[in-house]
């Protein structure tokens, strides 16, 4: 499990929603909470796609943060490998 920061800033339309130390990772919804669903599965997608492309996979960053957003906490990816059968 690896631990990244999630930001998310209300704007007129809704809620800007990013994983700050995974910029790819970026998606927006109509409340926080479909934000948060949204931003999970953006996460997951963005990551197993990084992987699957052998593209740079972005270590987590405790630190990370962005002035501009109302709420940051974290989010987690849990990536499962499965073995051949």
């Amino acid at each position: 499990m690896l631990q990244y920061k999630a930001g998310y800033k209300f704007v007129q339309s809704g809620v800007h929603a990013q994983v700050l130390d995974f910029a790819a990772a970026i998606t927006c919804a109509e409340n926080l909470d479909e934000a948060r669903r949204s931003l999970a599965l953006t996460l997951r997608d963005v990551a197993e796609t990084a992987l699957t492309m052998v593209l740079v996979f972005h270590s987590p960053n405790p630190l990370a943060s962005d002035a501009e957003m109302d709420i940051e906490e974290s989010i987690y990816l849990h990536l499962q490998v499965n073995a051949p059968t």
